[in-house]
């Protein structure tokens, strides 16, 4: 995707060199490297400028990202996608359950990315699929995608830093106790399975998860969670250790009485945005097969309440606003 971003100098960075300027805006070494190799990537007031070359209050840096080439074995294909959100540097879009991320050997035309590269074929634009916030297939909800090197960089060390503020929503069977709290337990791959997680203390990795109760209602949680570090399955596995698996989750609670997938969406996100700084806010509301649950499970739709939230009716009917039960990040 091309595009140009264009910063103004101020006082405090005159006398800085393009390169470490670039760096204090989130750019990697890798990002510089590969600009440099972009022919008149980087003009200022007009002219060609190379990377170790000195800013002076009140120029005008312009860079110059040019990529002529698209995702390799992504085939462009026809399909429905929700777009929250679009812009020069990324894409908020709403996936559906059941659709993948990204092909796979079963799965090689109907990914969301599938999607994506038609979409921007259509616009004659060549596109490299880089999404900051993988979901599986059978998860719904808000996913962002990168539109060029620098922003996908951007993002990516945003994550790691734990600056991207994701919340979920999941329905589990019987009432979660206790009502909020954290989940410590580090995850690692299951012996003899390359798709299964497992909760392992002594080899896996680090994962948290913050969760509050939302309602309950006929033997029925609905549960909202906070990520803090963003594990393969890692909600799944960390209700199921509490003892609240997710309902019709076919690999760690085959529960499909009422939806015959997992029970989670990914309901808001929150985080900076790459090149601007701006905040940036995004709900989904709940999908229908899901919603479909609460009323099946609650025909009256009688819902508990949050003590912490605002008095304002059924915490069902706030959620998809775009209320939160967990504090916003600092951004």
């Amino acid at each position: 995707m091309n595009r140009t971003i264009v910063y103004q100098i101020e006082k405090e960075a005159a006398g800085q060199k393009v390169e470490h300027f670039l760096k204090k805006h989130g750019y990697s070494s890798q990002n510089i490297a590969v600009i440099k190799r972009m022919p008149k990537s980087i003009l200022v007031n007009g002219n060609h400028y190379y990377m170790c070359d000195t800013l002076t209050e009140g120029d005008i840096l312009s860079v110059r990202i040019q990529e002529d080439k698209c995702s390799q074995k992504i085939p462009p294909a026809r399909l429905p996608l929700d777009i929250v959100y679009e812009d020069e540097d990324i894409i908020v879009i709403n996936k559906p359950a059941g659709m993948p991320i990204h092909p796979s050997m079963n799965n090689y035309t109907n990914s969301m990315a599938n999607g994506l590269a038609w979409y921007y074929s259509r616009q004659h634009k060549p596109f490299v699929f880089r999404c900051c916030n993988r979901l599986d297939r059978d998860t719904s909800g808000l996913t962002v995608v990168a539109k060029h090197l620098v922003s996908a960089s951007i993002l990516s060390a945003m994550t790691r830093r734990r600056q991207m503020h994701r919340e979920y929503l999941a329905i589990t069977r019987g009432k979660v106790s206790p009502e909020e709290g954290t989940i410590r337990a580090p995850l690692s791959r299951e012996p003899g399975t390359i798709i299964k997680r497992t909760v392992d203390f002594v080899h896996g990795e680090e994962a948290v998860t913050h969760y509050r109760l939302a309602g309950y209602w006929n033997d029925h949680s609905l549960v909202l969670l906070h990520l803090e570090t963003g594990r393969t399955h890692q909600i799944r596995i960390h209700m199921k250790y509490l003892g609240y698996p997710l309902i019709g989750d076919y690999l760690y609670n085959p529960d499909t009485a009422y939806i015959s997938r997992q029970a989670l969406h990914s309901h808001r996100l929150s985080f900076s945005h790459p090149v601007t700084g701006e905040p940036m806010t995004f709900t989904a509301p709940l999908p229908d097969d899901m919603s479909a649950v609460l009323h099946i499970t609650s025909p009256a739709h009688h819902f508990s309440t949050v003590s912490t939230a605002t008095e304002r009716g059924p915490i069902l009917n706030r959620l998809p606003s775009g209320e939160t039960l967990f504090p916003s990040p600092g951004i």
